[in-house]
């Protein structure tokens, strides 16, 4: 399961966004505007930044939007 953390005015987030629809990869998404949700997000990754990629099948998590657009066409590779 791929959770993504994102801002929604954020353009880094909509990178993200866009590649994983391009790879046909869909998320979870969760609005760090919400702030039980960033919350979350600062537990889980230690700051409140996004976009930020959870990936529970192989226990994955990172940050910076080139990084996450790097895993996940690599995961799209396989």
């Amino acid at each position: 399961m791929l959770i993504l953390y994102v801002k929604t005015w954020c353009p880094f987030c909509h990178r993200v966004l866009a590649a994983g629809n391009e790879l046909g990869v869909s998320f979870e998404k969760r609005d760090i505007a919400d702030t039980a949700i960033a919350a979350e997000l600062i537990a889980r990754g230690g700051k409140l930044q996004a976009p930020y990629l959870v990936d529970s099948d192989n226990k994955v998590e990172m940050y910076e939007s080139e990084d996450i657009v790097a895993y996940l066409a690599s995961k799209a590779a396989l």
